[in-house]
């Protein structure tokens, strides 16, 4: 088999597709969440503990400096402010994938739970139970 047609046959299988359409749905998701983290929940965060926005909270190590010709060094910094607020995504993220995993177990228990009817008699047990009922009439 040629390596491109060895090629076409992995990418053309189910899994790798589903995987890629996971991947690709994943990312918009997580930038969903980060929007929601980041414009909904903690502006009002912020605004409870004093107008603070997490993405500066930052411990400075070493000032920025700028030398006599010009030239700026960046500050080294500790942003743990960002740091926070990775956390709060990922807890969120992470909490939405716990309940929509939990919707789709419980809706597989209700499928499972469903009881199903017994399959229908063959010909010969038919013929039999008449056979049977046919005899106790005698």
């Amino acid at each position: 088999m040629g390596l491109l047609q060895e090629f076409k046959k992995f990418a053309l299988k189910g899994n790798v597709i589903d995987l890629a359409v996971a991947v690709i749905i994943g990312g918009a998701f997580g930038k969903i969440v980060s929007s929601l983290v980041n414009d909904v929940i903690m502006p009002p965060i912020g605004l409870a503990i004093g107008g603070v926005n997490f993405k500066d909270l930052m411990y400075v190590l070493k000032e920025a400096v700028v030398s006599p010709d010009g030239v700026e060094t960046a500050a080294v910094a500790i942003k743990y402010g960002n740091f926070i607020q990775m956390v709060i995504d990922f807890v969120i993220i992470a909490f939405v994938i716990f309940m929509a995993i939990r919707t789709m177990n419980n809706l597989k228990k209700k499928e499972e739970a469903k009881p199903t009817p017994p399959p229908a008699p063959s010909k010969e047990e038919v013929l039999l139970t008449e056979i049977r009922d046919i005899l106790k009439e005698k």
